[in-house]
């Protein structure tokens, strides 16, 4: 059974969190980033070292052309993949009265369209496979809940769950399951300038969550007892809703 999985945005935060966490497990991984090659060449070689496979990917996910030509080279080398973890999104918080043109527009082409540019040209290859799959996105709690400052982000991420809810009635039949992870504040490099006192407001568990919690959820639901799991939106809080 062919077991590769593309994670999008896995040189840094969640998604390398979640590369090697399946790497771990034995899935094999396409490697995607978009600028930051040393990064990548540095969580490449620690998934090498736990002996699995790795493709690296390099494309901004806004660019349709690019992440086309990218996906559909390496799936014809190597073959469709078994999961598909749409990781990889931008922020450009403001005031939404103080929000320009470029910082709507941005946010939306980048993570909202990313849904299309990146699973489009690898679906009908998991299907044609004809061994199910798992398909996983990344939303947030902005995207269920919305958040001061983040019009465009909240809308982008409450577009990828729609998205997802409807993707996942198209390919159940095909035993490919569609879910969505929504965390909430996790410790990576978009949430360093929030303040403790912050955290402890809004989160009830009063801490920030880990990308390897994360990570921990996307291997469950790529799992075999995962299978009957499909069209849910999972949130990682620590409680904030």
């Amino acid at each position: 059974m062919n077991n590769r999985v593309l994670v999008t945005g896995s040189s840094r935060g969640i998604g390398k969190a979640i590369a090697i966490k399946l790497a771990e497990n034995g899935f094999d991984i396409a490697l995607h980033f978009h600028s930051n090659y040393a990064a990548a060449a540095q969580v490449q070689k620690t998934l090498l070292d736990l002996g699995v496979q790795v493709s690296l990917l390099q494309f901004d996910i806004a660019d349709r052309q690019a992440v086309k030509l990218a996906i559909e080279t390496d799936i014809a080398e190597n073959g469709a993949y078994y999961g598909v973890i749409l990781n990889a999104g931008i922020n450009r918080d403001t005031a939404f009265p103080a929000m320009t043109e470029d910082e709507w527009d941005s946010v939306i082409h980048t993570n909202l369209d990313g849904f299309y540019n990146v699973i489009h040209p690898t679906v009908m290859p998991m299907v044609q496979a004809r061994k199910g799959g798992r398909i996983i996105t990344l939303a947030s709690v902005s995207g269920i809940a919305g958040n001061r400052g983040q019009v465009n982000y909240s809308a982008s991420k409450a577009g990828i769950i729609g998205a997802t809810k409807a993707l996942s009635l198209e390919l159940a039949k095909r035993k490919i399951t569609v879910n969505c992870i929504a965390p909430g504040l996790i410790e990576t490099d978009m949430v360093t300038d929030i303040s403790t006192d912050i955290v402890n407001q809004i989160v009830p568990m009063k801490r920030m969550g880990k990308p390897s919690e994360i990570a921990g959820l996307a291997n469950f639901l790529l799992s075999d007892d995962a299978a009957y799991i499909t069209r849910q939106v999972i949130s990682v809080n620590g409680g904030m809703i």
